[in-house]
């Protein structure tokens, strides 16, 4: 949660601390829209750390003769100047009754003094740290499905991240993308694939998924789509290669390791332990053996060492499918 103030008057101070942007310039759309809902008429004065001249917080929060409110934000706080820090951590113990400020400083020691001191002063702080663990990241794509009305099953959410990537703003863009253009509430697997199966990633993962899942002909037809969009044989060897590296690791694990423990054990995060163990079935210790060889001289062949790079990475295909059913 950010700022949940949509129908309530927000703190007279508010400190959004973190290193996440997109989270952060949310926060602070979200403190003006809640000073905008008690009074439309609010005055929005957006300023850089740096360039806050000493007394300028002291006459934009001044009354004024129509008794307007104001939201003056300041982003960057942290290259505030020492004497502009001490007149906000003044004015926080003590702010105005129609101002609203807002600072946004990333963490970190440089103006930890300013953040001490508005702390002290009772600033309410909302933090917007980056989403480092693949379960926060996870959480982000529901809820952000979740805002615009739709949902999102688990499985669909760890593809969309295969797709997307860890950045937020891309994320976001994609959720809303997905939210307006699919039918429907609920959004699955093939939605995201519809939407993202340009980017070199996801063909590569879409295909590996499809090979070692054994689906012959869907692999196959995915590797034609994308080679044909362009996408680098390497990237595709990669992809499948990375495939069967995670069926070898998590079958490869002790059986006595669950959850947490496992994850820690694995390196990876649960949701992608969960979806492996599904892509194991089918497969044994000398297949996943057979299968990666296969995609080793493929890589080989890709990379300058065969005459077709389409035809090696077929082949490389038809092994892989092979190898799990036993044929």
């Amino acid at each position: 949660m950010l700022l949940d103030m949509a129908a309530t008057d927000p703190a007279p101070v508010i400190l959004i601390l973190g290193d996440e942007e997109l989270l952060a310039d949310r926060a602070v759309g979200e403190a003006i829209a809640a000073a905008r809902a008690t009074d439309p008429g609010t005055e929005v004065y957006d300023l850089i750390g740096g360039k806050v001249e000493p007394g300028e917080l002291t006459r934009l929060s001044s009354p004024s003769l129509f008794g307007d409110r104001s939201v003056v934000a300041i982003r960057s706080a942290q290259d505030l100047s020492k004497e502009v820090v001490t007149e906000i951590v003044s004015y926080a113990a003590h702010p105005a009754d129609d101002t609203v400020l807002v600072l946004v400083h990333p963490g970190g020691v440089k103006g930890k003094a300013l953040v001490d001191g508005v702390k002290k002063a009772g600033a309410h702080v909302v933090a917007v740290t980056k989403l480092t663990k693949p379960a926060e990241r996870l959480a982000f794509v529901k809820a952000e499905l979740k805002r615009a009305g739709r949902s999102i099953g688990a499985d669909a959410a760890a593809a969309l991240l295969d797709a997307v990537g860890n950045d937020l703003r891309e994320l976001a863009a994609a959720c809303s993308q997905l939210a307006f253009d699919t039918p429907g509430k609920a959004i699955d697997e093939a939605a995201v694939a519809r939407y993202h199966r340009g980017r070199a990633e996801v063909s590569g993962f879409t295909v590996a998924d499809s090979a070692v899942e054994g689906r012959l002909g869907d692999a196959l037809e995915q590797l034609r789509w994308a080679l044909a969009t362009g996408t680098a044989p390497v990237l595709l060897v990669s992809a499948l290669a990375g495939g069967l590296r995670s069926l070898a690791k998590v079958g490869g694990a002790p059986r006595n390791l669950r959850g947490g423990q496992l994850a820690s054990h694995l390196g990876m995060p649960p949701w992608k332990i969960d979806r492996v163990q599904r892509q194991l079935n089918g497969w044994g210790p000398d297949g996943i053996a057979r299968a990666l060889q296969a995609a080793a001289t493929a890589d080989e062949q890709v990379k300058g060492g065969g005459a077709d790079p389409a035809y090696a990475l077929e082949h490389m295909i038809q092994t892989v499918v092979a190898s799990r059913t036993g044929r």
